[in-house]
């Protein structure tokens, strides 16, 4: 039988089917709801003139971090990335009816390195709401990721839908061609995107501003050193010649210290 890894290695994708239990994934959607409430739609057509999109979501959504380090999704993103890998962009995305398809892309295509090449990153795409074929869900182009930069019709027949229940995630090699689908249907379809790099690259989001160092402090160690709070060997990362977390821990300290009258 096939390993999940081997199949993201042959395919470029895999499908976990209900990875996240029913409880997180509506801690998730109500966490969310207030922020949603006001979210402007999309300023291109990349974003999507229909689509809502939510940022420094681990500053607002505290079930954010139980699905960005999902001990399932971070077994294929450590198979295929360097240790210690870094959440590059984390990202929720509420696709209203009546939005248009993607153009195809890669998540890592902004390194500028020729392909084929080995993926410098992973991403992965939580169905929050049930992905269907006619309400947008995303769509891959299936062997993509070993393609060299030829062009790919936006309608080549290889493209396919991963229709997903809610709680299930599909992990894609940051060369693997894939797009956010139409939302043919009457509702809106919300899913989340935590997309991990490579620990040498620059992260697609500035983590370091989107989420308070307060924050961060109260946030499981795996998720701390996925925002940057950690050393790639043998001393890239430092904070005035410490590891990070030494300086957030003295942060965090002061922090509660100042503010413990109002605390209690």
């Amino acid at each position: 039988m096939t390993s999940p890894l081997e199949q993201l290695q042959s395919e470029g994708f895999v499908v976990l089917r209900d990875a996240a239990g029913t409880d997180l994934v509506r801690r998730f959607r109500e966490e969310l709801a207030p922020y949603f409430a006001t979210a402007p739609f999309g300023r291109n057509d990349f974003e999507g003139f229909r689509s809502q999109r939510l940022y420094a979501l681990l500053s607002k959504a505290r079930a954010t971090a139980e699905l960005v380090a999902h001990p399932a999704v971070l077994e294929l993103v450590d198979a295929v990335l360097d240790a210690p890998c870094l959440l590059s962009a984390n990202i929720a995305i509420n696709v209203h009816p009546g939005e248009t398809a993607q153009s195809l892309h890669p998540d890592d295509g902004y390194c500028g390195v020729p392909r084929p090449r080995r993926p410098f990153g992973v991403s992965a795409v939580w169905a929050i709401d049930e992905f269907t074929a006619e309400n947008g869900a995303t769509e891959v182009l299936p062997g993509s990721h070993l393609f060299g930069s030829e062009p790919i019709a936006a309608t080549d027949p290889r493209i396919r839908p991963v229709e997903m229940s809610p709680g299930s995630v599909v992990v894609f090699l940051g060369t693997t061609l894939h797009r956010g689908g139409a939302n043919r249907s009457d509702g809106v379809r919300l899913g989340l995107t935590p997309q991990y790099c490579q620990p040498w690259m620059r992260q697609i989001e500035n983590m370091a501003l989107a989420v308070p160092p307060v924050i961060v402090a109260t946030l499981p160690e795996r998720v701390q050193e996925l925002l940057g709070y950690s050393i790639l060997p043998p001393f890239i990362g430092y904070v005035d010649g410490q590891h990070p977390r030494r300086i957030l821990n003295e942060f965090s300290q002061a922090w509660t210290d100042r503010h413990e009258p109002e605390l209690t």
